[in-house]
């Protein structure tokens, strides 16, 4: 792929580029242009070396969209739109630490999401991204005939596959993020979705399943679980990764349409990152 005003540097053959040439502080209208295609092309861009502000990051962020807040986490106090995912040494538990795409029990899932890193260890921390439209690819043709037309059922809380235990539960062995845990209120943290949708800006077909997948809809347990199973390990094959390594001025932004991500948790320094989701729209 060429741009006009930035580069982009493949880092694996399935997604994933590094761009040069754009100062995130200062962006004009034609460079954003090409971060915006290179975002559609390569499903997850990464950027080194920005020195930005929050409020530059939110600026960035409202670029591609409505703001989107987590309904079951605070942001921060000075900024909501920002969510800090922070680790302390000594920490058990790492946010984002299970394949999924953000907001899918939303019914209207989150577009894209933006980690901009403050603090990262020394080693370790690393964040690795699945390209769904690979794992679409990669499945026979009698299994995307057979699954053309069905939806999965997704929940934000209690997964019955973490032993069903609520988000405050989970998150005990970091007390920062078990501290900005909320009630949802009235907000709706359970939706169906395709289970093959089509990227409204690219038009390509992607698998769309992640750890908030309980089943399948009009189907028993008994019938569904070995097919999400499946679907979930056939997902995360080698060919169709990209990780990227983390340090301090790093931003990566990804398509949660077409991508799935993990939070490796191999480190056990503190780590503080700066995380926004962009609003998006009902998959179809």
């Amino acid at each position: 792929m060429t741009y006009r005003h930035i580069e982009a540097t493949p880092i694996s053959g399935a997604l994933g580029a590094l761009i040069t040439g754009a100062d995130l502080s200062q962006l004009n209208d034609d460079v954003f242009q090409d971060i915006h295609q290179a975002f559609l092309d390569y499903q997850v861009i990464f950027f080194r070396d920005q020195d930005i502000t929050p409020e530059q990051q939110i600026n960035f962020a409202r670029r591609f969209g409505e703001i989107h807040h987590h309904p079951y986490m605070k942001g921060m106090d000075e900024y909501p739109d920002i969510l800090e995912i922070l680790k302390e040494p000594g920490d058990s538990y790492t946010f984002g630490a299970a394949w999924h795409s953000d907001q899918m029990f939303n019914p209207s899932p989150a577009k894209a999401t933006m980690l901009y890193a403050k603090e990262t260890p020394a080693v370790g921390g690393d964040t690795m991204f699945s390209s769904m439209y690979k794992a679409y690819d990669g499945l026979s043709d009698a299994m995307r005939e057979m699954l053309k037309t069905v939806k999965t059922f997704n929940v934000g809380d209690r997964f019955k596959n973490m032993g069903g235990g609520a988000r405050s539960e989970r998150y005990a062995g970091n007390p920062t993020m078990a501290n900005k845990v909320r009630d949802p209120g009235n907000l709706i943290t359970e939706s169906h979705h395709p289970l093959f949708r089509t990227h409204p800006e690219t038009g390509r077909k992607a698998l769309y399943i992640g750890s908030h997948t309980q089943g399948l809809e009009g189907m028993r347990s008994e019938e569904a679980d070995p097919i999400v199973d499946y679907l979930r390990t056939h997902s995360i094959r080698p060919e169709y990764l990209c990780r990227f390594q983390w340090k301090p001025g790093s931003l990566a932004l990804w398509d949660n349409r077409c991508v799935q991500h993990y939070a490796v948790p191999d480190y056990n320094e503190r780590r503080r990152m700066h995380r926004i989701t962009i609003a998006g729209d009902v998959p179809v």
